[in-house]
């Protein structure tokens, strides 16, 4: 809708729930996403019923969203492969935009009722849908056009692999306090696992460790296989810090009872 200043407001038909529930777990192109199933959740009393009526013979479809968690936009912008070098936002795919709209081209899975549900995204959960529309490879796809300064291949993919300790660790927090760490694990290591230039990943000795809010991920890399182990997940607080009553992030009693169960976290 346009009012008299040319400018535009939009209603959203509905939002995104998904696994990603912050803006470093979602990976770089939704086709890196693995088996990560999402859904539209499309607002009722809109007759939306109607409005998606023969979608499901979609293999895929765009959708048109919000990027709600970003606040300002920038001209400049470091695309994540390539640390060393920025471009303008226009010649990226940053959601730091001007406007903060995205766009991905996702894969159907099914539809029940007003919830669409998909995979193969990078939308973030909660994300407001303007619009959503079919994909059309006659159309859509264009395998030979020039990708400027963006390279065609996705380059070496890792295997991440878990301890039984560190799998183990992964289901407790899930189960406890929600946080996936096994998904963002795979995410962050599938490629140039040992760049520690990034900035959630550091080198400790032999190992690498990888920041996940408070807590941390330790893991090897073995190059000559391309494989990742993920040997521990532990508390990024020392126990100094867990004494404090301070508790900024108001986790730590979930720490406390982390580093209290050995079989989650043994001395090595």
């Amino acid at each position: 809708m346009k009012n008299n200043n040319n400018q535009f407001s939009f209603t959203p038909i509905g939002y995104i729930k998904s696994d990603f529930k912050h803006r470093y777990e979602t990976p770089r192109q939704g086709v890196l996403a693995g088996d990560s199933i999402s859904y539209i959740n499309l607002e009722s009393g809109n007759n939306f019923q109607q409005a998606i009526k023969e979608l499901e013979g979609f293999d895929r479809i765009w959708v048109i969203y919000i990027f709600h968690l970003n606040e300002n936009w920038k001209t400049m912008v470091n695309p994540p492969r390539h640390l060393d070098k920025k471009v303008g936002v226009f010649a990226s795919r940053s959601p730091h935009r001007p406007n903060p709209i995205g766009i991905s081209c996702v894969k159907l899975e099914r539809i029940s009722g007003l919830k669409i549900f998909i995979s193969e995204s990078d939308i973030l959960d909660g994300s407001p849908v303007l619009d959503i529309k079919p994909y059309l490879p006659y159309s859509d796809s264009f395998p030979y056009s020039s990708t400027g300064w963006v390279k065609t291949d996705i380059g070496d993919k890792y295997e991440v692999i878990f301890s039984s300790c560190a799998a183990k660790a992964c289901d407790w927090l899930e189960k406890n306090a929600e946080i996936k760490l096994m998904n963002f694990a795979r995410l962050q290591l599938e490629f140039k696992p040992d760049d520690n230039s990034r900035k959630r990943v550091s080198k400790l000795g032999d190992e690498f460790e990888l920041a996940y809010r408070t807590w941390r991920i330790d893991y090897s890399v073995d190059k000559l296989k391309s494989i990742v182990t993920i040997n521990r997940i532990r508390s990024g607080y020392t126990s100094e810090e867990l004494s404090s009553p301070e508790d900024k992030y108001e986790d730590k009693e979930l720490h406390r009872k982390f580093n209290k169960d050995e079989s989650l976290n043994p001395s090595f």
